[in-house]
């Protein structure tokens, strides 16, 4: 199994990053894409239109996201990819470390491209008009 690992500096609080992904009408806007989050730990997850889903392993508010995580076409042979997502402040902004794991060569492949597509470059564009 693969596992796909991104660093990247923001030049937000870990609070703004948290909410931009955990809320749900937040993450919608900042990808362009319909999400739905659950905030409890055990809750699931929807979001690009429901391509993607999981369920809340671990939520430690501003500082840590723990996800089981799937795409909707992934083969039903395939476990979940676990997700984390952490946030260390460092000056006016945030380190954010992405760690995805438990994926097959040829998901890996699709996820990291995915995330700087579909989440990185959004966000980024999404917050500089704030």
């Amino acid at each position: 199994m693969k596992t796909v690992i991104h660093e990247l500096t923001f030049k937000v609080t870990p609070k703004i990053l948290f909410e931009l992904y955990m809320d749900s009408k937040k993450h919608s806007m900042a990808t362009g894409a319909k999400a739905v989050m659950s905030r409890k730990a055990g809750g699931s997850f929807k979001a690009h239109h429901g391509y993607i889903g999981g369920k809340n392993l671990l939520i430690i508010p501003n500082k840590m996201i723990v996800q089981t995580w799937r795409g909707s076409d992934w083969p039903k042979s395939e476990e979940d990819s676990i997700f984390i997502l952490s946030f260390k402040p460092i000056g006016k902004g945030t380190e954010m470390t992405m760690v995805h794991t438990n994926l097959s060569q040829k998901q890996a492949i699709h996820v990291n491209k995915g995330w700087h597509d579909f989440y990185w470059t959004p966000w980024k564009k999404y917050l500089a008009k704030k």
